[in-house]
């Protein structure tokens, strides 16, 4: 589809968060309760229409470094995407070396993934049945990024690595058809205040926490989407950068949406999502 025949923008509901109280730390449990099908947390939920601009044929207004996330065509040799051990054997490498490419980095190191298979009245209650996040969030904080460096490299490294700028990057790629079904929703670094659009969410896992920033709704901001990616497309998502002068884009906040312009019959969104720690010369 030609960026001329794709709609200029859509009007959806977006899930934003809010703070449960002055001196209250917010909180989100990573596994659903099995009964409720949600996760357990203790923040404010709240649902605001919000239009969201269509990037097809503007793809060069954003970049990783202006709006904190941007739109590549780059296939895949590995195309399955059903068995954890064999992305991880395949698919890891080439998108470390196309992480590299795209960026200039000079060390990537993929720390995890998450495969996405939207299935209407499914519980999301385990690693293997996650549906899309259907709410506004950036993957993480300044503490949690710098904590990923020591989870994930030997300690020999963290000192200087920690010295050289660094990113967490998200490397998210459709799987076996267009994501028109429950699309990506971007938001403009440029039109974030990140001292009162965002507050931390501390992260319960069984055996650890790590930490994420809940995004709340402010009218200035600019929400963004790319109308059907393909799996021959890729968007890098800018989840922290070390650089914090002002002169470049820290985060992205993103959420899957419902696109009630959505033809019947779509097919449900499928996607994986590649985490990565970005290090710079």
């Amino acid at each position: 589809m030609s960026p001329s025949s794709t709609p200029a923008s859509t009007t959806a509901k977006l899930t934003f968060l809010n703070r449960p109280g002055a001196g209250v730390r917010a909180f989100q449990t990573i596994n659903a309760n099995p009964k409720t099908g949600d996760r357990d947390y203790n923040y404010l939920r709240e649902q605001k229409d919000v239009v969201l601009e269509n990037l097809r044929g503007k793809e060069g207004s954003a970049t990783l470094d202006t709006a904190g996330f941007q739109l590549f065509t780059r296939t895949s040799k590995h195309k399955a995407f059903m068995d954890d051990v064999e992305i991880q054997r395949e698919y890891y490498p080439e998108s470390e070396e196309l992480i590299k490419e795209l960026t200039g980095a000079s060390k990537v190191v993929i720390f995890d993934h998450t495969i996405r298979r939207r299935r209407a009245g499914q519980i999301d209650d385990s690693p293997d049945r996650r549906q899309p996040v259907a709410q506004a969030h950036v993957d993480q904080t300044t503490a949690s990024a710098i904590a990923r460096i020591h989870r994930h490299l030997p300690p020999e490294d963290t000192s200087s690595l920690l010295r050289r700028r660094f990113q967490i990057i998200n490397l998210w790629r459709p799987i076996s058809h267009p994501a028109v079904d429950w699309p990506l929703g971007l938001c403009d670094y440029r039109s974030v205040d990140p001292k009162t659009d965002t507050f931390p969410i501390a992260l319960v896992y069984p055996d650890r926490e790590g930490e994420t920033l809940g995004v709340s709704y402010n009218p200035k901001q600019k929400w963004k989407y790319f109308y059907g990616v393909t799996p021959d497309e890729l968007v890098l998502i800018k989840c922290f950068d070390s650089v914090q002068d002002g002169s470049v884009a820290i985060f992205t906040p993103h959420t899957g949406f419902a696109d009630p312009s959505t033809p019947k019959g779509t097919p449900p969104r499928e996607s994986i999502e590649l985490r990565a720690l970005v290090f710079y010369d």
